[in-house]
């Protein structure tokens, strides 16, 4: 069963109520003091999560492109982000994951990273080339299903492999930590922390808008038409590889911001979080809010990220994985529209038993009494 586009016009209203409370009300909630500043933070890495998701979505909800490697390109925005920190902390000499290789000197690929601007192309550069390169080679050779799926798993398999060796330069296994300040503001700062919420907040309205915005255009349209029978849309005269490697350098460059805002707030980036096991939990995230919506996903990543905090600092962290993998066979068999489908799946099984009963009991004239004749 396909998924259903999102009814804008029934949830309009509710997405600016969200977005007004995610923006507005939790900062000056925090600032007054009813939320506390371990809350926020833990609210900007699910929002950075829910972008993330929203990556994925369009790759797979609209476009059925299954892509195992979306963490690849979050974790290469996050790392465009901490060379910019890195180079931010300042003192003398070198960090230590460059002096334990025998360096003495900063290489001279970080010196450009001093300014915010540069970091700021690279985070769109870096993914961006990397995902049209992978996209032109494999979409040009008509790769598809479970097999591009495969594809984008071994990518990001290998780019941890590579960034987990010293000779590198980009801090092995411990990756870049220690920050210290951003723009000038101390990362240690309450301020600073209330600003790099607002600022993952605002990124996820504007993804959210912008990704409704081009699903529900001529584009979008053509997406789900690739999705649904990508050999017709090959036989009406579209490029349909074209479509599918613009779609996919998009997701690329939006899962690379959400990476980039991750960093400052968690104050670290290794190469664990391109593992290919973190690929596929977004995966997960996306099924359980449901898939083919844009703010499906976001509800899944939160929702899930929100219980798996929960679930960790207690006693069932060793469950943790068991039940993420419960709820997503539970939805993938009973509520293929994910959570935020449940209402118009209420209402289809409301209106399919009325029905039923309607059919059941057909209308039935009442019969005229017999009219009695004389013999």
């Amino acid at each position: 069963m396909n998924p259903q586009p999102f009814t804008s016009r029934v949830h309009t209203p509710l997405l600016i109520i969200a977005a007004v409370f995610l923006v507005v009300v939790m900062p000056v909630l925090n600032a007054t003091g009813f939320i506390s500043d371990f809350t926020l933070g833990n609210w900007g890495k699910y929002l950075c999560y829910g972008i993330l998701a929203i990556s994925i979505d369009l790759l797979w909800g609209y476009t059925g492109l299954l892509s195992l490697g979306q963490a690849l390109f979050f974790t290469l925005g996050g790392y465009m982000m901490g060379m910019h920190l890195m180079r931010m902390i300042g003192g003398e000499g070198v960090p230590t994951f460059l002096s334990m290789v025998g360096r003495t000197e900063w290489p001279s690929f970080f010196l450009p990273f001093s300014s915010f601007p540069f970091a700021l192309l690279m985070i769109i550069l870096v993914p961006g080339l990397l995902a049209y390169v992978f996209g032109y080679l494999a979409f040009r050779s008509r790769i598809k299903g479970v097999y591009f799926s495969i594809l984008t798993q071994a990518l990001t398999y290998g780019a941890a492999l590579l960034f987990f060796r010293n000779e590198l330069l980009m801090g092995g296994n411990n990756g870049f930590t220690d920050f210290r300040t951003l723009l000038g503001f101390s990362l240690r700062d309450d301020g600073t922390k209330r600003g790099l919420y607002i600022a993952t907040a605002i990124l996820l309205v504007v993804v959210v808008a912008f990704c409704k915005w081009l699903t529900g255009s001529r584009f979008g349209l053509i997406q789900r038409a690739i999705r649904d029978s990508e050999n017709r849309v090959l036989f009406s005269g579209y490029a349909t590889a074209n479509f599918k490697l613009f779609i996919f350098v998009i997701s690329a460059v939006i899962a690379s911001f959400a990476g980039a805002l991750f960093v400052p707030q968690v104050g670290i980036i290794n190469p664990s979080e391109m593992e290919t096991g973190k690929s596929l939990e977004a995966v997960v995230w996306v099924a359980l809010g449901g898939r083919g919506t844009i703010v499906g996903p976001v509800v899944g990543a939160v929702s899930v990220n929100a219980i798996k905090s929960w679930a960790s600092s207690g006693a069932t962290a060793d469950y943790w994985p068991l039940m993420l993998g419960g709820a997503f066979v539970l939805v993938v068999l009973f509520m293929p529209k994910g959570i935020v489908g449940i209402p118009g799946q209420i209402a289809e099984i409301s209106a399919r038993i009325k029905r039923n009963r309607n059919q059941a009991a057909p209308d039935q004239a009442p019969t005229p009494p017999s009219q009695a004749t004389d013999p």
